[in-house]
């Protein structure tokens, strides 16, 4: 994505680079030709008065300065129209290219968030199962440790329970199955 907005940055300037390139050939163009035709119309004038010197034909000298005028005018506009032709459609293929640049950085990045979502939500996935699995064992534990203490206790009555823990056999007993709980969680979890 960042050598994608990398290489846009890099395309935009050398794009108004070439634009304004243009522009100043096209100024240097026309100046040119204004050069030109100052040139042809001095001439044309030159020969202008050649021509009334010699012959007295002012009229012809000045028909074909003020034609030659024209036609460097004409030709000048020519270029102009032309020049700004191909600066307009140079525009819109740089404006078309940033389009695309843009959308193809929109879509990589949606891309990159979908991917970012997914590897998130497998991450996500992949907890849960192991919290699950983790908190199946910790039940599985539980009704091991709790189970032969249920066992003995259904079998007494609570008067019974009462009077074992204050009997010294009772309490050993209870010590003793403390113990044995104490130890089950360990063959679970060689199990």
């Amino acid at each position: 994505m960042l050598a994608q907005l990398d290489l846009v940055r890099e395309n935009l300037p050398l794009a108004f680079q070439q634009a304004t390139r243009i522009i100043e050939e096209h100024d240097a163009i026309i100046q040119q030709a204004e050069q030109y035709a100052q040139e042809i119309i001095e001439t044309a004038q030159r020969r202008a008065e050649m021509i009334l010197d010699e012959l007295g034909i002012i009229q012809q000298a000045e028909h074909e300065a003020q034609q030659i005028s024209q036609q460097v005018q004409k030709e000048c506009e020519a270029m102009h129209k032309q020049t700004v032709s191909e600066l307009e459609q140079m525009r819109r293929k740089a404006q078309q290219e940033l389009e695309q640049m843009r959308q193809m950085t929109l879509a990589e990045c949606e891309e990159i968030q979908n991917g970012a979502d997914a590897y998130a939500d497998g991450v996500l996935y992949n907890i849960e199962q192991h919290l699950s699995d983790m908190l199946r064992v910790i039940r599985n534990g539980r009704q091991q440790l709790n189970g032969p203490v249920k066992a003995q206790n259904s079998g007494k009555k609570d008067n019974g329970k009462k009077d074992n823990g204050k009997k010294d056999n009772g309490k050993k007993d209870n010590g003793k199955g403390g113990s044995r709980s104490l130890k089950m969680p360990s063959k679970s979890k060689k199990g």
